[in-house]
């Protein structure tokens, strides 16, 4: 099977189309990212077949799916607090973008598309265990855009016959994720503060909760739909079912780093989801194989990664993301 990564560069894609290289079934990886939010480096030594352009270019798309059997879309402009400040092009990449790969799939005949969502769009949903029949209520530009795209690709399976899996992810962390901007995710904020001894930055009272998912096991659940085309007519939650809080989540890292926190309190944030946690019923149902990582391995195996790397960023601009 030859399979199209859109975001094949950002920090899930590049993690995925590794472990997609290994697959049994999986002849021929390639990947369009245009860079704007993901990485070359991290595609550095791995040989698939690169495409440089965006998702909102029809010609680029046209051209990256020639001989493709299924696309893994995961190109998008991540964060909430990067929607907040610009949320035209979070519209213009997450929905219009999305629009793009489904027609270009159409006009050349590819068949399975894997789309991205997220679970930011429950939103001020209170259920403790977010259900994908439960009601949503997107909080910010970002949540929204990420509805809509996974709403637009159902919808095309339905009017088009196009084979859709749409998964929501539960703030994925792992190797690879950015630190060093205004919009990182938490987990590599968190990481690489305690690396270099400064301080940890926490909006509100880090109570937040969330279900954290290692990278690794949200891979392998997406290669699956990929490699056997299959199809849901309703969103997937991506996750596990864990609950794990901010200060909980600090307290574990000081046991993997053998560091000690200085925690740097920061008001709470616009948009912030209080607790994020997933019904994992339907993964189950429908990937009994899916298997999830616990959170003190998949933490170790994120230092480990990070341990390695330079920093030679500075981060007095950061404001940590608690991404669902």
């Amino acid at each position: 099977m030859r399979l199209l990564v859109t975001g094949g560069g950002g920090f899930i894609g590049s993690n995925l189309v590794r472990i997609a290289m290994k697959h049994p079934r999986v002849s021929d990886v390639r990947v369009l990212d245009d860079f704007s939010t993901g990485r070359e480096e991290n595609l550095v030594g791995v040989p698939v077949d690169l495409q440089r352009g965006s998702v909102r270019d029809p010609s680029a798309l046209m051209m990256s799916l020639r001989g493709i059997d299924s696309v893994i879309h995961l190109a998008a402009i991540p964060s909430v607090p990067r929607s907040l400040a610009d949320p035209r092009t979070s519209y213009e990449v997450n929905v219009s973008g999305t629009v793009e790969v489904l027609e270009a799939c159409r006009a050349v005949g590819v068949d399975h598309v894997v789309v991205a969502s997220s679970s930011s769009v429950y939103g001020a949903n209170p259920a403790e265990y977010k259900n994908e029949r439960g009601w949503v209520r997107p909080l910010s530009p970002y949540a929204a855009s990420k509805l809509a795209a996974e709403q637009i690709a159902l919808a095309y399976q339905e009017s088009f016959g196009l084979s859709v899996s749409a998964f929501r992810f539960f703030n994925v962390y792992g190797p690879r994720q950015p630190a060093g901007h205004t919009y990182s995710a938490v987990v590599p904020v968190f990481v690489d503060a305690l690396l270099r001894g400064a301080p940890v930055p926490v909006h509100g009272d880090g109570g937040q909760t969330r279900d954290f998912t290692f990278v690794d096991a949200v891979c392998r659940v997406l290669i699956e739909s990929a490699v056997t085309a299959g199809a849901h007519r309703e969103p997937v939650n991506l996750a596990f079912g864990t609950r794990t809080s901010v200060v909980e989540l600090i307290e574990m890292l000081e046991a993997v780093t053998g560091r000690t926190a200085t925690i740097e309190w920061r008001p709470p944030r616009p948009a912030d989801v209080r607790a994020s946690r997933a019904d994992g019923g339907l993964l189950h149902q429908l990937y009994p194989v899916a298997e999830p990582v616990p959170l003190r391995d998949g933490l170790r195996r994120t230092v480990d990664w990070f341990a390695t790397r330079p920093t030679s960023h500075s981060f007095d601009s950061w404001s940590s993301t608690l991404r669902p």
